[in-house]
């Protein structure tokens, strides 16, 4: 069994929404066992145990919250012993624009991953087309990129960005099992 934890952090509940959905993903790959961490409630024991480490922040102002860099730079413990050396990465992120410098909170958190000496996991997914019911419709490899109306997390981000999470999920999980198997 290869275990995944998606740890985030969601100010309005809609990051947790995109969350929720890379779990369902992660949890549809047979072998895989997978759990969400909000940043609020850190477990550095069962962060040490996991094979891979999903990181999920929605983009404020161009970079993640503070809420999610305390973590960030809580982890300095972890990364002065390499704990997490050699572990997977991936991460995603969300905003209420288009773009709203998602790419750069992606690569601050693929910048955070890589200093820890994880090895982050790219998205393959092709965009299939610009429409909110599309999957990877904002066309991001570096990881997850979701976008959000201003309306509540039961609204939005819409069916194609939640289902584009669980593509991410499944992804995420298949790589961690290839990589368990020495196969990545």
């Amino acid at each position: 069994m290869v275990s995944v934890v998606v740890v985030f952090h969601s100010g309005y509940g809609h990051t947790e929404q995109v969350a929720e959905h890379v779990h369902k993903g992660l949890l549809s790959v047979a072998g895989v066992q997978a759990s969400l961490m909000p940043v609020a409630d850190i477990n550095w024991d069962i962060l040490a145990k996991a094979d891979a480490i999903v990181f999920g922040a929605p983009t404020y102002m161009g970079s993640v919250p503070a809420q999610f860099k305390q973590f960030m730079d809580d982890s300095s413990k972890v990364w002065f012993s390499m704990g997490w050396l050699d572990k997977l990465a991936a991460g995603f992120t969300n905003s209420g624009a288009l773009s709203g410098d998602k790419q750069v909170a992606l690569q601050q958190l693929q910048t955070f991953a890589c200093q820890h000496g994880m090895v982050w996991l790219s998205f393959p997914d092709q965009p299939s087309g610009l429409g909110p019911n599309d999957t990877n419709r904002l066309g991001s490899n570096t990881g997850l990129m979701t976008q959000s109306d201003n309306d509540t997390p039961e609204m939005t981000p819409p069916a194609g960005d939640r289902r584009t999470a669980e593509h991410f999920g499944a992804h995420i999980g298949q790589r961690a099992l290839r990589w368990r198997r020495g196969l990545l």
